[in-house]
């Protein structure tokens, strides 16, 4: 499971070395590809799988179903770890996420985020704020152990 953040430093030819306990689970291939807020999400090869399944089961007369496609999937690509846990991200996926120098991996259990580090920080800061948070958050239905029925 992919939990908490990482600060890395992005190497040349943009080249990052995953912390060991990301890279483990990344060792039967994973994909790379375009998240949602201009950072990168890391899939390991079965989770990126089930998504792709999810994905290419809707219905592409939908014009919405075929931009999802073209987000998720016409960018993305396989994932190569070389032994010593680096990994090289491609050169469009790195202006796309506006990645500079510093990065921060953030766990999210199944996948892993890579964001810039100022990114990031503006990403954080809207997150700290608690009352937005409750706001934000009020109507999903979030909730701690087995469901019941009732």
């Amino acid at each position: 499971m992919f939990l908490g953040q990482h600060h890395l430093s992005l190497e040349k030819e943009n080249r990052m070395t995953v912390p060991l306990r990301f890279s483990g689970a990344l060792a039967d291939g994973a994909v790379i590809m375009q998240g949602f807020d201009r950072n990168l999400w890391i899939l390991p090869l079965g989770k990126f799988q089930q998504l792709y399944k999810r994905v290419s089961s809707m219905n592409i007369a939908d014009p919405k179903a075929r931009l999802l496609l073209r987000l998720l999937l016409g960018q993305a690509c396989d994932l190569v770890t070389d032994e010593s846990g680096g990994i090289h991200i491609p050169q469009n996926l790195r202006e796309f996420a506006e990645l500079d120098s510093e990065i921060v991996l953030v766990g999210q259990g199944d996948y892993f985020e890579v964001w810039d580090k100022n990114l990031w920080q503006k990403q954080e800061s809207e997150l700290s704020d608690a009352n937005a948070n409750s706001e934000r958050f009020a109507n999903l239905v979030i909730g701690l152990g087995t469901t019941e029925s009732r």
